[in-house]
Parts: structure tokens; sequence; C-alpha cells
């Protein structure tokens, strides 16, 4: 995450010097109370140095009207005379610190590039933690498969480099995670990991998101606004469905991977950056490149190191354990079945998998919620998979069917707090409500969005979280 500070302060000369005091930092200026209380607003900063004299009266109000801007900014606060009384009443309104600005230039530089550095390493670190999901790491990519060995074996030797990375596979494989396992393990662990899917957000929203934006950049750009590169400086930026963006944002990508820097949407100045990209994608680059979808000079530049996920099929050795390890994982959130049929075990592992390995979790997490013993059965699979017909039809099952596993679950309910319980009745609420839409519109994002009445880009969220496919609903 690049960090912004904003100095508003009357000597020209101290801010000069205050700038170079911290290189990896990008500031903005102002002189003045009326240009400062004008720029300030419409600017994203993560701290704000200032003149006392150019905080209109009464200060305390001021400071708190600071603070509540949307990125919180720490102030400090520059006085040319000391005030102990004045220095407490601002610290309780929040200031971060008011230091006197008399000191030795010298010294004042240095005690506030200390102050700046520790609010800088602060906000990076609430803002990787704000992100933060479940982290995969890749020893979490346990195999008995001799192809996924081979594949793991590449992985752990490119993991510490910085070079970008292009992962390929079909839909379903754990791109995402393993890109993820991959930056817990590399240098850049404890920096932001910030993920773009390029397929889900429309084309005219998708280069602000990647490169930020300037106020009154286009219309409706009320506020600058940092995009995912920015937020992601010296962490890694992970784009999802690469293929999907459009060629004139390909150039674009080109320079950041080429020079090193960005330029905002409406800006002026290019920004260097330091981030590690890593892309994926599930569609034949060759083609893609053979069809003028993809620029073949990109495609040289992101594959310096080029991954294919062996798809599942080719892996049967794992499933056993994949089934495992996700009944393990379930069972706590969703109860069901415990263990497995030896029959239905022999059915997953013959099954071809076209979704790979999130079809499989959708499939347990399915058995699990259907299952009406500790054992999962083949009459819980899916037809296709169990290749028998159930005894008796299953009705099409309805939200209460689908809610009632978990409240008859005694145990699970005397064993989770009420915070736990009602999180996961909500998730399986909105699987179900977001599956049958998806079901009754043949998955068509655009008409599920409107039935639901939500953004496209949140209902591609919520699908992706609940491991859901529009392909899946198709037909």
């Amino acid at each position: 995450m690049l960090f912004r500070v904003l100095l508003a302060i009357r000597n020209a000369g101290l801010r000069q010097q205050i700038s170079k005091s911290l290189p990896d930092a990008l500031f903005e200026t102002v002189s003045t109370s009326k240009l400062f209380w004008e720029h300030f607003a419409h600017v994203n900063v993560d701290c704000i140095v200032i003149d006392r004299a150019l905080l209109p009266s009464p200060e305390i109000q001021s400071i708190t009207h600071l603070l509540q801007l949307p990125d919180i900014p720490a102030v400090i606060v520059l006085s040319d005379k000391e005030d102990p009384e004045g220095r407490a009443h601002l610290l309780a309104a929040g200031c971060e610190a008011m230091l006197n600005s008399k000191l030795p230039p010298q010294t004042l530089c240095e005690t506030l590039a200390m102050i700046l550095d520790r609010i800088r390493m602060k906000k990076v670190e609430n803002f990787t933690q704000r992100r933060a999901t479940a982290q995969s790491r890749l020893s979490d990519f346990v195999s008995n498969s001799p192809a996924m060995q081979a594949f793991m074996h590449v992985v752990y030797r490119v993991a510490g480099s910085d070079a970008p990375l292009l992962i390929q596979g079909e839909t379903g494989v754990g791109k995402e995670r393993l890109a993820r396992a991959i930056h817990v393990e590399s240098p850049r662990s404890n920096r932001p990991f910030i993920a773009v899917n390029c397929g889900a957000l429309p084309e005219s929203l998708l280069e602000s998101e990647l490169f930020g934006h300037k106020e009154g950049a286009f219309t409706g750009a009320t506020r600058s606004r940092r995009g995912c590169f920015e937020l992601a400086h010296r962490g890694t930026i992970f784009l999802d469905e690469i293929t999907e963006m459009p060629v004139h944002l390909q150039v674009k990508l080109l320079r950041v991977l080429q020079e090193y820097e960005i330029q905002p949407v409406g800006a002026e100045k290019s920004i260097k950056i330091d981030v590690r990209l890593m892309a994926s994608t599930n569609r034949n680059l060759d083609e893609e490149i053979k069809h003028g979808r993809f620029r073949k000079d990109l495609y040289y530049r992101l594959s310096v190191v080029s991954l294919t996920v062996p798809p599942l099929r080719e892996r049967r050795e794992d499933i056993p354990a994949l089934v495992h390890s996700h009944i393990a994982f379930l069972r706590p959130r969703i109860g069901g079945g415990r263990a497995i049929d030896p029959e239905a075990m022999a059915a997953l592992i013959r099954y071809s998998w076209p979704g790979n390995v999130r079809e499989l979790i959708n499939v347990i997490e399915r058995a699990m919620l259907l299952c009406n013993t500790e054992m999962i059965t083949l009459a819980d699979l899916p037809e296709s998979i169990s290749g028998t017909m159930s005894p008796t039809p299953r009705p099409s099952h309805s939200m209460l069917d689908v809610l009632a596993p978990m409240t008859e679950d005694s145990e699970f309910l005397r064993k989770h707090p009420w915070r736990t319980v009602r999180r996961t009745f909500l998730d399986r609420l909105e699987r179900e409500y977001l599956r049958q839409l998806l079901e009754s519109t043949n998955g068509h994002i655009g008409r599920t969005a409107k039935l639901a009445d939500m953004r496209s880009r949140s209902l591609f969220d919520k699908m992706k979280k609940h491991g859901l496919r529009k392909e899946d609903f198709k037909g």
C-alpha cells in the first residue's frame, strides 16, 4: 500500500526537507488555509501534517472534522510555540502528535520521519488484516499424484521469486488459492494481497479499479480514488481471468510491468509502485493471441514463470484425501455425515469432474446437507456421479429442507455461540437463495442480479464465496 501524506505547511524549505526524509511515500503540498480546506476533502491521504496556524478555530472541531474523512488520516500538528495544555487537548481529540516547528530542521525531520514510518506500518498492518481471509499455504497442497507432486516441485522453486507469474488451468482447479499460498510463502507475505476479477467488472470501471482516478476524471468522480495497484504496493496483485481484460488496458498493464509505474485516470503524473503481478486464465492463450484478443508482448512479459494446474481427473489419487479433508472442514459448520461409504467414494473417483475441486466441494457439501445418517452414501450424490437412480425420486428441496439439518443438529447448536449459528444459518440461506435464482435464469448474471436487486459485481462476489458458477446453470 503506497503511503500518502498531505503537507499543509507554509515554509517551502521545510516542506521540501520533509518530503526527502521519507522516500517511500507520496507527498501532496498546500501552503494556505484556504487551499488546504478546498483540497483535503477530494484526495485520499493516510496522514496530514499541518501548521497549527492553518487550523480554524475551534481547533478541536477542526481535528474531529479531519478524522471523519473516509480514510481516517492520522493528523500531526506543527506549532511554533510550546503549549502543553493545547497539546493535551489536541491529543485527546485524536491528533497523532504535536511537534515544535522551531526545532532544528534536521531534528524535526528525523522525528517526523519516525512518526510517519510508524503510522505507515500501522496503516499497512490494519489494511492487510482487514482484507485477510483464511490463509492458504503450499503445505496444504499435499498430493499422492505424480502429476501434482511434479507441479508442486516447480511451485516451491518459484514461490520466493519476484518475477511475474501466470497460472493457467481449467475452471475450479484453485488458481486463486494457489496464488494466495505462493504470496504467503514469499518475502512479501506481510504485505497486501489484492485480487481483482477482470471478468466481474464492466470495462468502463476496470481501468479505474486497477489504476485509480483523480477527482473529475469522469462523470461521478467526485473524489480521488486509489487503484488496486497502489493498494498492493510492496505486496502482490492477482488478476483473475486476465484474458477478459480489454486490449487497450493490456497496453497500460504492459507499461506497468516494464516501467513499474501507473498513471491514474485523469492524472498528469505517473506513480512509481513496487508490486509482484500474478495472473490467471482458464482459456487457451495461443488461441486468444491468434484471434487478436490478447497481446503477444504482454503474454511474453507475464509468462516469465508459467504454471498449469493439473485438472482433478488427472490426479484421481488425491480425491479420497480431498473428500475427507472437506468433510472435516464442513462438519462444524453444517453438520451432516461424518464419513463416506466405499461405494460412494468409488463413484467420486470414477467421475470426470469437469468443474474440478470447486465442483467436488459443492458435491460434498450437498451430500452432507441431504444425508440423514452419519454415512454419506450413493443415494446422497447427484445421479450424474452415482450412475444410479434413487429408489424414490427426491423432490426439489425447499429452503426449509436445506436449513433443517442444522436446526435439527442439537450438538451443533449447543457447542457454538449464537454469532456462529446465525452466520452459518444466513450463509446457507444466502447460498440456496442464489442457487434457486440462478437456476431460474439459466445462469444469466444480469437477470439474476436484477431479481436479487443487487449489482452484478456483488452477485459475482457472493457466487464466488459460495462456490456457485454460472456455467453450472446453463441449459
